[in-house]
């Protein structure tokens, strides 16, 4: 009897966790396909759609402008959606999050050129992009915690990397789109790139049926069986966090910096600066399919080695690797060429920035009790994309312009973030696996 009662326990976890690990990784294929996709744009139909008019320069630096504003309201999600998180629970935050990011995303689609209604398109595409920052801002945080308080002590790692796994096919789906709609420049110019913004109601539609199935962890459930009978004091997550943790606070704000920047830089500003050089733009989209295949597959791979060396230490090697990287995978970029230009971008992305994406939402799940966690992982990754990588696309076309084009500022940018992370990863309060609670 006590066998078959352990056997139907231990099913009812594994449940639990593939619903867990399902249910977070949709919600963050949405983040991703969402960012992914209006950064693509930004690079490419933006500037000409919403701020013609300008030269060349002007016009992709007003549409970063517009890319980075999605970042500052960030933090206020974390903080919003991380107290409903801690206090109501993970579930409620995140079927939240996935709605509103969905809805803000098809709206983008929606928005006249300002062609037809001048100032106003360009004010409805921050406004847009503005609730896209809030409510993605709660979306890591809750689902980085539910994930991770779900998986086995040994696999916290692997289990945290599923979370990139669903940011892989957000690459593979929105540069997919983009790259077969770019075919015919004209349309595309005009209406194609509206499709890929609309879909986003389907996947919320997915997200919402698979996040419904989402069960509480243990260990969140214990907390709150603590608090109703007294046991805990119930005082707010957002003091819980800066109170009770101010190093980790701080340090998980630095050590974020890098990996969200990766990118950014890469990728993003990467797919201007060739398509600035007169290449397609479908060839910064395929190239950004390819790397989100490769994505897919490398993200548990590194998640799985942050289980077996440490995340520390994974993570510190490949903040230096981005920093060794980055300047001769733009000088790739430089060539004009399709297959060094996709080169470069599997160089400078798969390897440093999928290792630290990979492995950062587990350690910030490791730096915090469960009364704050989904809180404190909230504001280290929000406030570190903030500082970092939303603006980090318009500080490298700047850095570039002002050098004459020439790229090498960017290789002192980057090296400069890298050193920031690295020194704050190592003074980082980590739990061990077995001691997360």
């Amino acid at each position: 009897m006590q066998s078959h009662a352990t056997a139907v326990n231990n099913g009812t976890e594994s449940l639990a966790r593939k619903r867990a690990a399902y249910g977070a990784s949709v919600g963050t294929l949405i983040e991703y396909y969402d960012y992914y996709l209006y950064g693509l744009a930004a690079a490419t139909i933006f500037p000409k759609v919403f701020f013609p008019g300008h030269d060349v320069t002007m016009a992709q630096l007003a549409s970063f402008a517009s890319f980075a504003v999605g970042f500052l309201l960030r933090p206020l999600g974390g903080i919003v959606f991380g107290h409903i998180g801690d206090r109501v629970g993970r579930k409620a935050a995140l079927m939240i999050t996935v709605i509103g990011m969905g809805l803000a995303t098809a709206a983008i689609g929606l928005i006249p050129s300002a062609q037809h209604w001048g100032a106003l398109s360009p004010l409805l595409l921050i406004v847009c992009r503005s609730f896209q920052g809030l409510f993605v801002g709660g979306e890591m945080g809750g689902a980085a915690t539910l994930i991770v308080e779900h998986a086995p002590p040994g696999k916290r790692g692997f289990y945290g990397s599923l979370l990139i796994v669903g940011a892989g096919i957000a690459n593979v789906l929105s540069a997919g789109l983009m790259a077969l709609l770019a075919r015919n420049q004209t349309w595309f110019l005009d209406w194609g790139w509206r499709l890929p913004f609309l879909f986003s109601l389907v996947l919320v539609l997915i997200a919402t049926v698979l996040r419904s199935r989402i069960e509480e962890s243990d260990e969140f459930k214990q907390r709150q069986r603590e608090t109703q009978r007294g046991q805990q004091k119930r005082r707010a997550p957002l003091f819980e966090a800066i109170v009770k943790h101010p190093k980790n606070v701080v340090l998980g704000i630095l050590m974020g910096l890098v990996q969200s920047i990766a990118g950014y830089v890469i990728l993003t500003f990467g797919l201007s600066l060739v398509v600035k050089q007169g290449v397609s733009p479908q060839v910064g989209f395929i190239g950004t399919f390819i790397v989100g295949i490769l994505q897919i597959f490398m993200a548990p791979a590194w998640g799985a080695l942050s289980d077996r060396i440490g995340r520390r230490t994974l993570y510190i090697a490949a903040a230096i690797a981005l920093a060794v990287f980055v300047y001769p995978v733009l000088l790739l970029y430089q060539t004009k060429e399709p297959m060094l230009i996709w080169l470069g971008m599997v160089i400078g992305f798969v390897i440093p920035g999928v290792a630290m994406q990979a492995t950062f939402q587990t350690m910030l799940t490791e730096m915090f009790d469960v009364a704050a966690r989904t809180t404190g992982v909230g504001l280290g990754y929000q406030l570190s994309n903030v500082f970092g990588g939303g603006f980090a696309p318009m500080i490298c076309v700047a850095l570039v312009a002002s050098a004459g084009g020439a790229v090498w500022p960017v290789l002192i940018y980057v090296s400069v973030i890298a050193a920031v992370s690295v020194l704050a990863t190592i003074f980082a309060s980590l739990r061990p696996d077995h001691a997360i609670k």
